[in-house]
């Protein structure tokens, strides 16, 4: 390796100071300086300040492809949902409901609101409805109470809020918002949840509330045996009983895209029926029951909480997209109808990506769905055909 050596006047030679020989020394001391212009030490020099990377960063993360475009898709529970025993009139009542909750989001979204307020407020409708194992139709505990789960998240952010076995918060998902927006947590549960929704000004109901005559029918039904169920099931199932992925699963959730390619997903449960020892399932585990990011997509999740939470469902819908390239309907399916298949859980997930596409992968006979895009345009199902 050749070294050079600085040259300064003192240390040039007395016979090369004719003319000619100080022309060439000083076109050579030009061109090291130029050169040294590429490989200054100084990093200041050689890297962006922060805010030209930050600049960078918040313009990748953005959905450039969205121009203003905006998607919501919702669920209310998936399971064994057949034809054969739904009657007209509760087909109907389920659907009204579904479109009900699902034009709420989207109008907000229409008039520029955020994917976490359209979020929020159309799972409010679904809490405030009896069909659901949400809110005001949560399913009993074999104590006879009710206990409710809850996530929220932001793609933009990563901000993420949940909250567990709560007992009086009317509508849980606010609770989880709340947590979100004003605490430096992401969870909160069971007493000190309730004193903060207390403190924060949520609106608090007697227990009594939740009571539903459906519902606590059902629990007595499993006492009888001593057994677990999940919502809606025809069986009587053991908590770990085979049957039980025959069961229907009772959860509410929505996922967004908002015309600022912000996405934003959110969950809401009563949980199990006849469930004991403070058991939570994956609707307020962020990666498991909830996820969303700008990058890649908003998830909900409903089914067999166990098997979501140890196979980190929605979170790993996202990490396919994120490292294999893959499309949303790629990795939902991937993950639903073979890693979560092969585990041995059963359920679905809806879910939207960051240029609107809506996907609702289920592996059980039916999944109660609705999907609403930027033109309007509505559709409801609840059968697998």
């Amino acid at each position: 390796m050749i070294k050079l050596v600085p040259l300064t006047c003192s240390s040039i030679p007395i016979f090369m100071k004719k003319p000619i020989h100080i022309l060439v020394i000083t076109l050579l001391l030009f061109s090291c300086k130029e050169k040294g212009k590429l490989i200054d030490s100084n990093p200041q020099e050689n890297y962006p300040d922060k805010s030209e990377i930050e600049k960078t960063h918040h313009i990748t993360s953005l959905n450039k492809e969205n121009t203003n475009g905006f998607s919501i898709i919702i669920h209310g529970g998936a399971g064994t949902i057949l034809r054969k025993n739904m009657s007209s009139e509760k087909e109907a009542a389920y659907k009204a409901t579904l479109e009900e909750a699902i034009r709420v989001g989207y109008n907000i979204l229409k008039n520029g609101g955020s994917s976490l307020d359209a979020v929020q407020k159309t799972i409010n409708v679904m809490e405030d409805s009896p069909l659901f194992n949400a809110g005001k139709g949560a399913v009993f505990t074999n104590a006879g109470t009710n206990e409710h789960d809850a996530s929220i998240m932001d793609g933009k952010t990563l901000n993420a809020g949940a909250s567990a076995g709560t007992t009086i918060v009317k509508n849980p998902i606010n609770l989880a918002r709340t947590v979100m927006d004003r605490s430096p947590h992401v969870m909160l549960s069971g007493n000190g949840a309730n004193s903060f929704a207390k403190e924060q000004g949520l609106q608090i109901v007697e227990p009594d509330y939740f009571y539903t005559e459906k519902r606590y029918k059902s629990l007595e039904k499993i006492k009888e045996t001593e057994t677990s169920q999940l919502d809606h099931d025809n069986k009587v199932a053991a908590f770990y009983d085979e049957d039980i992925k025959n069961s229907k699963f009772g959860t509410v959730g929505c996922a967004a895209l908002d015309k600022n390619g912000n996405l934003a997903a959110g969950t809401s449960t009563g949980g199990m029926t006849n469930k004991r020892w403070g058991r939570i399932g994956d609707s307020p585990i962020i990666g498991a029951g909830t996820y969303a990011n700008n990058n890649t997509c908003a998830v909900s999740s409903t089914g067999w909480g166990e098997y979501f939470i140890r196979a980190m469902v929605a979170h790993d819908i996202s990490a396919l997209m994120a490292y294999k390239n893959v499309s949303l309907q790629e990795a939902a399916k991937d993950v639903i109808q073979n890693k979560l298949s092969n585990l041995g859980g059963t359920g679905g997930v809806v879910a939207i990506d960051k240029n609107g596409n809506m996907v609702a992968e289920f592996n059980t006979a039916g999944m109660y769905r609705a999907t609403m895009n930027a033109k309007g345009e509505l559709a409801i199902g609840i059968y697998k055909d």
